[in-house]
């Protein structure tokens, strides 16, 4: 059996996989109200209500992140490193003035060229600026409401990051537990359907 994924018309938007574990979580937490974002290459924002999907959207965050770190001038800048400091500014940035963005990235290369700005700060640089300039898109979701994020710890953990920096307080699952929860509630439903 398949579970089907979920669509909605406007904003068009759809899902395919994440559905498993909005149910997951829902099952794992019964009567959650608020959003359920799921961070990864294409991060869905999820509204919930009375156990039901409200209404979503999805930012290719991740997907960007690594085609700009392996495609365009600046994967000369940055290594596998990290600086919690260079995130936190970056997010500042990107959720601040996410129209600057295209700029900002830019002038990641030229602070590795003439400041020194070393690989790892780059590279938290890179994610900070993606992820606040989403974080900016989608306020409208996580803004004043129960946030929860599904995901792969270590990326929850930068989501998590940037959402406590504006006063956010996110519940972290982990995405595995969330799928295993989803599939057995799908299996529930189909041996009680008729």
């Amino acid at each position: 059996r398949i579970v089907p994924g979920l669509s909605q018309a406007a904003p068009p938007d759809i899902m395919r996989g994440e559905e498993t574990q909005i149910a997951g979580f829902m099952a794992i937490n019964p009567g959650f109200d608020g959003v359920i974002a799921l961070p990864g290459s294409h991060t869905k924002w999820v509204q919930v209500s009375a156990g039901e999907v409200v209404s979503f959207q999805t930012a290719m965050t991740g997907e960007l992140f690594a085609a700009i770190a392996r495609h365009t001038v600046l994967r000369h800048s940055l290594s596998d490193g990290w600086d919690d400091a260079a995130f936190d500014g970056a997010v500042s940035d990107g959720l601040s003035r996410p129209e600057a963005t295209a700029a900002r990235l830019f002038q990641i290369r030229a602070a590795a060229l003439l400041d020194g700005l070393g690989p790892a700060a780059a590279r938290a640089r890179l994610s900070g600026l993606l992820i606040g300039a989403e974080l900016a898109h989608a306020r409208a979701y996580w803004l004043g409401t129960e946030v929860a994020l599904v995901g792969a710890p270590a990326l929850c953990a930068h989501y998590a990051r940037a959402l406590e920096a504006q006063g956010a307080r996110p519940l972290r699952t982990r995405a595995d537990a969330c799928t295993l929860a989803g599939l057995k509630a799908a299996r529930a439903l189909l041996e009680t359907a008729p």
